[in-house]
């Protein structure tokens, strides 16, 4: 392409996957620093006094910021979709804080997960969230914000209830009926993990994306990093690169997520390994990135 991919996405980071052991402050400082990224995604803060001084620099950086909570369910290994009622409103209860902290830092959406399926129970665990989803939804809408729902492996990793792309249609579909403030985000490094294609996954989700992830994965069992890690691109015996990310984003161009007047969040879903450099391998997603985009066709 010879425009910028800063015309039709916001390139974005996920902060506390790309910087996991780093100072939440200073790396986001030095994400803020970094006029490479449009938006960022975070998750929430310890304590006032960081949350306050997190805001302040948010405040001068001109960033989109997005909020993660799925660390929020993933830490404490909360379930949205649990059959035990009292479960599953700890997990409705953490996203309604999620909202609150989001707001204040000035994100204008969410993003969660749902939780385990169990094939005896999946009828009912779908009625569950579909239950948590909602009423998160009915709060959001009162902020006038959004709840986006990523769309994880079912029977690898995470082995999420939502689950491969035509049961998150399914899903997406049924919370439209009700809510317009709901959406999927979809991260290519979870295609391999469903056993899916760029392209199958974006055209059934075609009419509820709202927001994208692009990295890694090992799907070849036995193998380091396997499952939902996040390894960085090229990482051995892995399943994305410049080739895969570059099929990513001709798919996004055929069903029309190049959107000048208002861009999609395109953010880097990448981690360190063991002991690797968070800045190098930052500095490897963006050359795979910017090699990917000078290789899409006009």
């Amino acid at each position: 392409m010879r425009e910028s991919i800063h015309k039709y996405f916001k390139v974005g980071v996920i902060q506390f996957m790309s910087y996991p052991n780093e100072d939440l402050l200073e790396s986001l400082r030095t994400i803020a620093r970094d006029d490479y990224f449009d938006a960022i995604e975070i998750k929430g803060f310890p304590d006032e006094e960081m949350r306050e001084e997190a805001v302040k620099i948010l405040k001068q950086s001109h960033l989109k910021v997005c909020y993660g909570a799925q660390p929020r369910i993933l830490g404490p290994k909360l379930n949205p979709n649990a059959i035990d009622e009292e479960e599953r409103l700890k997990a409705e209860k953490t996203l309604m804080e999620a909202l609150d902290e989001a707001e204040v830092l000035g994100a204008k959406a969410i993003a969660f997960l749902s939780g385990k399926w169990n094939p005896e129970t999946k009828e009912e665990a779908y009625s569950q969230l579909l239950k948590t989803t909602r009423n998160v939804c009915d709060y959001a809408a009162k902020k006038g914000m959004d709840v986006n729902l990523e769309v994880f492996d079912f029977d690898m990793d995470k082995a999420a209830l939502i689950g491969p792309a035509p049961y998150a249609a399914k899903f997406a579909a049924d919370m439209r009926t009700t809510h317009a403030n709901f959406g999927l985000m979809v991260d290519l490094s979870h295609f391999p993990t469903t056993y899916e294609t760029s392209k199958f996954v974006i055209q059934t989700l075609r009419p509820y994306i709202t927001h994208f992830h692009i990295g890694n994965a090992v799907v070849k069992e036995g193998y380091e990093a396997y499952g939902d890690q996040h390894p960085r691109f090229g990482y051995p015996d892995s399943a994305n690169d410049v080739e895969e990310l570059l099929e990513f984003l001709k798919v996004l161009k055929e069903e029309g997520f190049f959107n000048a007047e208002n861009p999609y969040v395109l953010s880097f879903e990448v981690k360190p390994w063991k002991d690797e450099d968070p800045a190098i391998i930052m500095a490897n997603s963006k050359r795979v990135l910017n090699r990917a985009w000078a290789l899409l066709e006009d």
